[in-house]
């Protein structure tokens, strides 16, 4: 059935798995399913110990041969004795002449794979060469790297129980979740038993103490065996799940997992079960998050942090509850993020990164946590983004994009790397489109959209790689307009529609898309009027102008939720309501927009708020004839414009309108030069020269 390859060194775990994968029981109702693998067996033996059931012979190379091709898997345990030896390497490269690649499984004890890639720790490398790249039919190796199936038996990775869980998988091409529904029926089987056990153990002092102990160690058993399955269902069944969108199901996988914990008394577990149960929190909450529900998020968060904060008092040297913890600091500011507490968000975002430092030194040869450092760099460039810094911004997204694109050209089959590199991108041409550097933005776009079309081909049901792709040509369409290419612009915003259409049939109560959406739809619609075609952009306002009522009601404390999707749906509607001739509902619009401009609590975002609000006043009052009242809103648009504010290039367009209506002419010149250097030419902006 499999040849089973390892070091002296680890004879001791060998014999472990060959013991558990000779007496593993196949769940009766997969047996004899055909499979990638062919029809599942009864049993995984037998497994072949090279070292231990190979009588020495004159020829061992040969007889070695013989065992190997005469076995479907070759199961390697990686340490880093592993990786020094000769002949696991030849015994790797031999299978993979005889056989397929992807029939190599291997097992992680000890060390790190791929620490050879990093100067000065190649001692920790715990995958031989032949297992890190591909061999061709000869068994030479290649410069192609491989990306070999591993379980991990480390306490810190999968633990003993889901390694050995998930090499099985692998030998009988199934998935995990079948196994790990077999080991709940044994779980429930179990319990019965010991229940049983019990009561009969009653009739005796001395039956009574055998079944005390046999309960201890099948209590002991239990939860070993149930703190797999969590393990599971937060690692292995969220993989699957997540890129689906399913976030019901995910709902209900964090809830079983907290459900467990619940039960425990905290004080008892173990540094292992205290690190799921704060994962289980963390679920929860991205899931309450993604639904809207920020107060129900947030108390997840919060005491998920809890529990990584006693991981991290425990062992604060160890990286991976270095990095648990920081996840909880982050989500904690993402929330503040999302209500607009940039103070908050930033001090977060800040001690994030300093765990982020903290676990690149503890192990500079985790690529993972390479990448929490980049991770780290991004949100604090997002606070400068909204802070209105977007240079300095543009500087920090600058400096991320190389290791990002170092991470994805060392990984091209990392997904998680693949998509940091599209967000990279993408933040950084935000910060050049906002610095007025529109074809450089646009570039960083295009190569974004490439990128995501190949990932796509791929990943075809990956929801996270549509909602970047809707939310790319969002961006594109804003650039074309930017420079005047309305015709082209109109087209990468159906594009963006399409995508989204898309999207909320997966699903329909996604906050962030819905979010998403209706920005796209109003600026499809301010597309439409600009292109003089009203009854269109009626009709697409309106759907976008009801979601975000949809939002601001479910929680009023999200600020993009409250005034930015309200201003943006009575924005529009009133430039509808002057391009059709409506003045009075102009008037009346522009007031409403005024009134919740007002109840901004950000400083910055207030004045611009006002800002605006004055001039769709002043654009109603000046459109009804009302030149003094006119220009008393338009003053006012400007003394509301806060002071020395990097000034986004629609923006200074709105200032230079402003200024020119004022009757301020030089400074209105000024600003127009400054526009036209950087080849903005939105038609509004061109008429408003008057």
């Amino acid at each position: 059935m499999a040849f089973l390859s390892y070091s002296h060194d680890d004879e001791k775990d060998a014999a472990w798995l060959h013991e558990n994968l000779e007496e593993f029981h196949v769940p009766k109702r997969l047996i004899g399913q055909l499979t990638d693998m062919g029809p599942v067996p009864k049993r995984l033996s037998p497994i072949f110990r090279d070292r231990h059931e190979l009588a020495a012979a004159a020829d061992l190379g040969e007889e070695i041969e013989e065992a190997i091709a005469g076995s479907r898997f070759l199961i390697v345990l990686c340490s880093m004795s592993a990786a020094q030896s000769h002949w696991i390497n030849e015994e790797i490269k031999c299978f993979k002449r005889l056989h397929r690649e992807d029939r190599v499984l291997a097992v992680i004890l000890d060390g790190e794979p791929f620490a050879s890639d990093f100067p000065g720790r190649e001692h920790e490398e715990c995958f031989p060469p032949a297992l890190r790249f591909h061999c061709d039919r000869k068994g030479r190796l290649t410069a192609q790297r491989a990306e070999p199936l591993a379980a991990d038996l480390r306490e810190a990775g999968d633990g003993r129980h889901m390694g050995l869980l998930k090499t099985a998988a692998g030998m009988l091409g199934v998935g995990l979740d079948d196994l790990a529904q077999r080991e709940a029926q044994r779980w429930r089987r179990r319990m019965t038993i010991i229940t049983a056990a019990s009561l009969a153990g009653m009739l005796g002092a001395s039956g009574l103490a055998y079944t005390a102990i046999q309960a201890r160690d099948e209590a002991r058993d239990q939860r070993r065996e149930a703190d797999g399955l969590v393990g599971f269902m937060l690692g292995d069944l969220r993989e699957k799940l997540e890129p689906l969108g399913r976030l019901d199901v995910l709902d209900s996988v964090g809830a079983r997992a907290l459900a467990y914990y619940e039960k425990q008394n905290k004080a008892d577990l173990s540094d292992a079960a205290l690190a799921q149960r704060s994962r289980a929190l963390t679920l929860m909450g991205e899931m309450a998050q993604t639904r809207g529900d920020l107060p129900g998020a947030l108390a997840r968060y919060r005491e998920a942090m809890e529990g990584t904060a006693e991981a991290v008092r425990r062992s604060p040297d160890n990286p991976q509850r270095l990095f648990d913890h920081a996840q909880n600091v982050f989500w904690v500011g993402a929330i503040d993020y999302q209500r607009g507490q940039m103070d908050k968000a930033g001090a977060a975002f800040r001690e994030y990164r300093s765990l982020a430092n903290r676990m690149v030194a503890l192990a500079p040869g985790k690529p993972e946590y390479r990448l929490e450092r980049i991770y780290a760099d991004t949100n604090l460039g997002t606070v400068l983004m909204d802070q209105r810094r977007y240079r300095e911004a543009a500087d920090i997204f600058q400096q991320s994009l190389e290791p990002a694109e170092s991470l994805a050209a060392r990984f091209p089959d990392n997904l998680v790397y693949q998509k940091h590199l599209s967000e990279a991108l993408a933040w950084l041409s935000e910060a050049r489109e906002y610095s007025g550097q529109f074809d450089e933005a646009l570039g960083h776009r295009r190569r974004q959209l490439a990128a995501l079309a190949a990932l796509q081909a791929k990943y075809k049901d990956d929801t996270d790689l549509k909602s970047k792709e809707m939310i790319a040509h969002r961006a594109v369409t804003r650039l074309l307009a930017s420079q005047g290419k309305l015709a082209a612009a109109s087209q990468e915003s159906a594009k963006a529609s399409a995508v989204l259409n898309s999207l909320s049939k997966i699903e329909p109560a996604n906050t962030e898309w819905i979010q998403w959406g209706a920005f796209i739809n109003f600026e499809r619609a301010g597309l439409e009027v600009a292109l003089n075609r009203p009854r269109e952009a009626r009709a697409i306002a309106d759907a976008a102008c009801d979601s975000a009522r949809k939002l601001a009601t479910r929680d009023r404390s999200v600020s993009a939720w409250r005034i930015g999707l309200q201003l943006s749906c009575l924005e529009v509607q009133a430039r509808i309501a002057l391009r059709t001739g409506a003045k009075d509902r102009a008037l009346n619009l522009s007031r409403q927009a005024l009134a919740l401009a007002r109840t901004d609590k950000n400083p910055i975002d207030r004045g611009m708020s006002v800002t605006k609000a004055e001039t769709m006043l002043g654009n109603a009052l000046r459109a009804d004839g009302q030149a003094d009242a006119s220009r008393g809103a338009y003053q006012r648009a400007l003394a509301a414009w806060p002071a020395n504010m990097q000034q986004r290039p629609s923006e200074l367009a709105d200032r230079a309108m402003l200024l020119s209506r004022l009757g301020r002419q030089a400074e209105a010149a000024d600003a127009r030069r400054r526009l036209s250097a950087m080849g903005y030419r939105y038609p509004d902006y061109r008429m408003e020269g008057n």
